[in-house]
């Protein structure tokens, strides 16, 4: 019993040494934000404006000393920059805090159709990764799963919360389904090709979902047995729901969504997409948003343009499509701070600048739908906004002064700032 009650203690000591600050308390008072340059996030800028905030919302904005209302609170931010919260699409974070340590993993569903697996529930709100994000301006993230050719629902939160409850802005918002892959990875010790096109498995795995999406539908009328996996895929059918198809190849991108839409599922978003400017007419013609991976990645083939990865983004706006920035990949948890650089690198090789912020803002927000509270600078929505000090895409500047999420101020240490302050006081005797 002695033994129970010191691993105890141990665990208890351990969660309070590592647990996030306080979530910020409700706005008690109104606060003005006087002479900066507002990014309004729909592709607009502001010189020297104001914008008032009151009960969490954004309650007037124009140029300084213009506002109508008083204000209890006014804060100078001549020379800075205010922002619309950024916002992470296609995350994991809060769903697992320590990879190497497999209780801290809520990623690892077992099984290939899981409708019914909700990505809510097990959001951590007080993971440490999580609070690493706000310093950088992401203050609002969709939480995916990852795992099953048909993964799950996601929702979409805000990140400074004390529970997965407190931290959702809108639940199960979406279905996510993991195309098939057309090829594999070659044995080079058989004298493979570096591809190999698998016909046969790939036809048999795109059967296997056009089935259980039939079954699933069939459901829906009352004419199969009650079946938890089936009910949950009704907003798909209905257009409550949308369906994010996770597919990166011409022919993943093609079929996936030819059969969703067989399927009477309209609303399509596309993540990844590597080969999305290869249809671009096809994706314009569908209304197809895209959710592009980060440019931050190596060409998928040899003969690929190494810079590939950069210029997707003006490809596909270009086309006329609606993209934001997908986060997933190498270490995609810790990396989803580098949003705003992501966006940065795509401004760099020929988004405009305004563009690129809009990609991680009002995009973002349209494509989750969500933009009636989020994702730009305008009266009556949400005042979660922050105030950096000189451009937020870019690493060097990207320091912010204040951040706001519903209009509470929150920190924005974390356990990294708390070093560095540690250290440089170290070596500044």
């Amino acid at each position: 019993m002695k033994k129970i009650l010191f691993t105890l203690s141990c665990v208890c000591s351990l969660a309070i040494a590592t647990a996030q600050q306080t979530p910020a308390a409700n706005q008690a008072k109104s606060i003005l934000i006087q002479g900066a340059t507002l990014h309004i996030g729909d592709g607009s800028v502001l010189e020297n404006g104001m914008l008032g905030i009151d009960n969490g919302k954004i309650v007037e904005l124009g140029e300084a000393g213009t506002e109508q209302n008083s204000y209890a609170t006014t804060i100078d931010a001549k020379g800075k920059h205010l922002y619309p919260g950024f916002i992470a699409a296609n995350s994991t974070v809060g769903m697992v805090e320590i990879d190497a340590v497999r209780p801290t993993n809520d990623l690892n569903e077992i099984g290939t159709f899981l409708p019914h697996i909700r990505t809510i529930i097990a959001y951590n709100a007080e993971s440490k990764v999580v609070e690493s994000l706000r310093p950088n301006g992401i203050l609002t993230a969709q939480i995916v799963p990852t795992r099953g050719r048909i993964a799950g629902s996601s929702s979409v939160v805000q990140l400074d919360a004390w529970n997965w409850e407190d931290a959702s802005l809108k639940t199960d918002e979406g279905i996510h389904v993991y195309w098939p892959r057309s090829y594999r990875r070659g044995n080079a010790s058989k004298g493979e090709d570096p591809l190999v096109y698998d016909q046969k498995n790939y036809s048999k795995q795109v059967d296997e979902l056009k089935q259980y999406l039939v079954k699933a539908k069939t459901f829906q009328k009352g004419e199969r047995p009650k079946s938890l996996p089936n009910a949950a895929l009704a907003g798909v059918f209905t257009g409550a729901q949308q369906v994010y198809l996770h597919a990166k190849e011409k022919r993943q991108i093609l079929d996936g969504i030819e059969l969703l839409k067989k399927q009477g599922i309209q609303h399509i978003v596309l993540v990844g997409g590597d080969d999305a400017h290869l249809v671009l007419p096809y994706l314009k013609e569908h209304n197809i948003p895209v959710i592009l991976s980060r440019p931050h990645r190596l060409p998928n083939t040899a003969d690929e343009d190494v810079k590939l990865p950069f210029k997707m983004a003006k490809l596909l706006m270009d086309a006329g499509l609606t993209i934001t920035i997908d986060v997933s990949g190498r270490m995609e948890r810790m990396n989803t701070r580098n949003l705003p650089f992501y966006a940065g690198t795509f401004a760099a090789y020929g988004v405009a600048k305004e563009k690129a912020v809009e990609m991680i803002t009002l995009n973002a927000a349209k494509i989750l739908g969500i933009d009636e509270r989020l994702g730009s600078l305008e009266v009556g929505k949400d005042a979660t906004v922050f105030i950096a000090e000189g451009d937020a895409l870019d690493m060097r500047t990207n320091q912010l002064s204040h951040a706001f999420i519903q209009g509470r101020e929150i920190s924005l240490e974390t356990h990294q700032t708390e070093l560095w302050k540690r250290y440089m006081e170290k070596f500044s005797r």
